[in-house]
């Protein structure tokens, strides 16, 4: 190389690496598709060359064979429809009361004086140590599944609800008071519209929650459901099983996570980065 074109690419400006920088929709797809055949494939040599026990992890093949035996059975269709429900009530009861007082907390001191403290405080006690006291509360009936979903969703909804609308531009607020709008007419017209996309990802996160504590719910004092299919075979060390539904439980997170992604990218448009 000469002494010119050493000169040349001296002084060509280096491709950095952006942080932050997004991938394409097929770069992403590809991406996370890899990971989970990798997975896959990490697994299937654990088992096959006998580095796992079987006992203790079974193969993909026995863990797709037990699946398919409760498909056909029908108790996964059972399952996985009486703990869809039981998590859409208990959510969205959640989410009713959350969103509101989130929403006032954020936009009113003295509210946020009041609530904030006391959300924390009991955002902290552990919902698990609570089931004995739900089931004498409220017995075993599906309120007590629809209460335990609650209590691990509604404290932390409420705190970040909050969060999501102090975090509206004061520029904004300011140029509606310009305006001359009323309190509610702010409420409406600026702060609610602004926090709606934080709001959204925050009811997304709290989603996957939900169904730790649906699990959690159906452990103790349930007669179906997947966490209660879980308990089951576990009494029978059926672990193909418990694998099984666990992946189950992950897959139905995933595609509800993706779901609830793309309807935010749908109705919130708007906002910047996320046309």
């Amino acid at each position: 190389m000469s002494r010119n074109d050493s000169a040349s690419a001296a002084r060509r400006p280096r491709r950095r690496a952006r942080i932050g920088r997004t991938l394409g929709r097929p770069a992403y797809l590809a991406t996370a598709v890899g990971t989970f055949v990798a997975l896959i494939v990490v697994w299937t040599l654990a088992s096959a060359t006998g580095l796992a026990d079987p006992m203790f992890l079974p193969g993909p093949g026995a863990v797709l064979g037990a699946l398919a035996e409760q498909a056909a059975n029908g108790e996964l269709w059972a399952d996985i429809g009486i703990s869809s429900f039981r998590i859409l009530m208990g959510f969205v009861i959640a989410t009713l009361m959350a969103v509101p007082i989130g929403t006032l907390m954020g936009v009113n001191a003295r509210a946020e004086a009041a609530l904030e403290p006391l959300m924390d405080f009991i955002r902290y006690m552990p919902v698990v140590a609570f089931v004995p006291l739900t089931i004498v509360w409220v017995g075993i009936e599906e309120s007590q599944k629809f209460l335990i979903i609650w209590m691990g969703t509604f404290f932390q909804q409420v705190l970040m609800v909050a969060d999501a609308v102090r975090r509206t531009p004061r520029n904004l607020v300011s140029l509606g008071e310009t305006l001359g709008l009323s309190w509610a007419q702010l409420l409406i017209r600026i702060v609610v519209p602004s926090a709606m996309p934080r709001i959204w990802d925050a009811l997304r996160i709290t989603l996957g929650w939900a169904w730790t504590w649906l699990v959690v719910a159906e452990l103790v004092a349930a007669s179906s459901g997947m966490g209660f299919r879980i308990t089951v075979a576990q009494r029978f060390f059926q672990t193909d099983l418990i694998i099984g539904y666990v992946f189950v439980l992950g897959l139905l997170g995933l595609v509800l996570d993706q779901v609830m992604r793309a309807a935010g990218r749908r109705m919130f448009a708007y906002q910047e980065g996320r046309a």
